[in-house]
């Protein structure tokens, strides 16, 4: 019966693989990878799934486990060797063994799927052919295939089959493994988001792409598991939680090496076909991403403190132009509404009147001479729908990127715009001033914003309590 290996326990990296512009192997910044991350693991997995394997040549699938051995000071390497085929599974196997790895991990056969006996004969052969420990891999969002856990229950009694990585985030599939075969192989959660369901329920460590991110959280947590601390181990993978869902989302690699660009630690660029802009990662991510490494400590913030408009609400028009005595002597309506907590606090300042007010040659202005990173914007409800009375939203912050731009451009319009219509509708807004008056709303929004429907409800919250301040009863 297969005896398990002593090191099979605690955090190991899925290592990124550092590509330079012209698409080839950063070897100097692997290795700057490797000694960023090296204090705080337990070992080292390069060539695996964040690693762009299949993209990888098998000369520099070798070079890069050499270099990994060199920088790795005698804690172990696994070395992906998966492949499609098992002669090509078997080359790369016996290249991480000669470059001097402890172990293999190798992924289920992909693209053509063979029958659950031509998935137990693929890793025998591999077996037969090394002398190392091998590590089953089952990753079905990728391989579009489960390794069955029968296969895996018959393998687990192959003497160097050792272990298994479930990246599936499946706790059906690995209690199920535990329960089978638990006893003669160890399993290491590779699914971020349930580290600590895996380890809860037996899994002996972790192989995780943020594991080169964050390793010394995934080390508390697994102390915490060890010494029977749940409530410290759940505040732990609570801390790390949206970030792990992202690096999961977008496979690892692409996230995970624009959060180490943002730490300073230069991870190089995808090879192609992945990208990481243009559209590879969305801009609310990037800037969760950006955030949450400075709750975490690993980058200082970007943004100054967030401060909204205080003082007489007469007196926040001054960008405009427009003096309290001017909007006292024209009789424009003013109101204010602020809504939610933290990063999703909005206050939207009102001003009304007149077409033929100082506002409407206000209003005129904004559309014709907009402030710089701070255009307003028409109110609409749907495209080619404007509502009315005509509304202009007016930024009180620079809109300094995209994902900025889109929260007022996006969710906060379509919010003032149905609280216009509302308001409309209730009466609170005259319908006689659907034609004769124009709105001025001056959106205060934490640049930080990042959850569209929460600032949605907010905006159309606090853009309520300005309407109905404005033209209620003493409006």
């Amino acid at each position: 019966m297969p005896v398990k290996v002593p090191w099979m326990k605690g955090v190991f990296p899925a290592l990124v693989t550092p590509f330079d512009k012209e698409e080839n192997v950063d070897e100097a910044a692997f290795r700057h990878l490797i000694r960023h991350v090296l204090p705080h693991v337990d070992g080292l997995v390069p060539c695996g799934t964040t690693g762009e394997f299949p993209y990888l040549t098998r000369e520099e699938q070798k070079r890069l486990v050499e270099i990994a051995v060199e920088e790795a000071g005698g804690k172990p390497v696994i070395a992906g060797a998966g492949a499609p085929s098992t002669r090509q599974a078997i080359e790369l196997a016996l290249d991480a063994q000669e470059a001097g790895a402890t172990a293999c991990l190798i992924v289920t056969p992909y693209f053509l799927h063979p029958s659950d006996k031509g998935v137990y004969q693929h890793f025998y052969e591999i077996a037969r052919a090394v002398d190392i420990p091998i590590i089953l891999y089952n990753i079905p969002q990728v391989m579009d295939a489960y390794l069955p856990r029968r296969v895996v229950e018959d393998l687990a009694d192959i003497p160097n089959i050792v272990g298994l990585k479930d990246s599936s985030g499946d706790l059906t599939y690995m209690m199920e493994v535990l329960e089978f075969c638990g006893d003669r192989i160890d399993v290491f959660v590779g699914h971020d988001e349930v580290v600590l369901n895996a380890l809860s329920g037996g899994a002996s460590g972790m192989i995780l792409a943020s594991a080169q991110v964050y390793p010394e959280v995934w080390q508390q947590v697994f102390a915490a598991v060890q010494a029977g601390d749940l409530p410290r181990a759940r505040q732990l993978q609570r801390s790390v939680q949206k970030l792990s869902r992202i690096f999961c989302r977008y496979g690892g690699g692409v996230a995970v090496k624009q959060a180490l660009k943002m730490m300073g630690v230069d991870a190089g660029r995808p090879r192609r076909p992945l990208k990481s802009v243009g559209g590879a990662l969305l801009h609310e991510d990037r800037a969760e991403i950006q955030m949450e490494l400075e709750k975490l400590g690993k980058v200082q913030s970007s943004y100054p403190d967030f401060q909204v408009p205080t003082g007489p609400l007469e007196e926040r028009f001054g960008d405009l132009e427009l003096s309290p005595q001017t909007i006292r002597q024209a009789g424009l309506r003013l109101g204010t509404g602020a809504a939610g907590e933290e990063l999703e606090r909005v206050q939207l300042d009102l001003i009304a009147g007149p077409k033929d007010s100082p506002l409407g040659e206000v209003y005129a202005y904004q559309l014709t001479y907009p402030l710089h990173r701070r255009e307003a914007l028409t109110t609409i409800l749907e495209p080619n729908l404007t509502v009315r009375p005509p509304t202009l939203i007016l930024p009180t912050l620079e809109q300094k990127n995209l994902r900025q731009a889109n929260m007022i451009y996006g969710p906060t319009q379509s919010a003032v715009a149905r609280a216009i219509v509302d308001a409309l509708e209730a009466g609170v807004i005259p319908a006689a001033a659907m034609d004769s008056h124009v709105m001025i709303v001056l959106a205060s929004v934490h640049p930080r914003a990042l959850d569209r429907h929460v600032l949605y409800h907010n905006v159309l919250q606090a853009m309520g309590e300005a309407i109905q301040q404005a033209f209620g009863s003493g409006g």
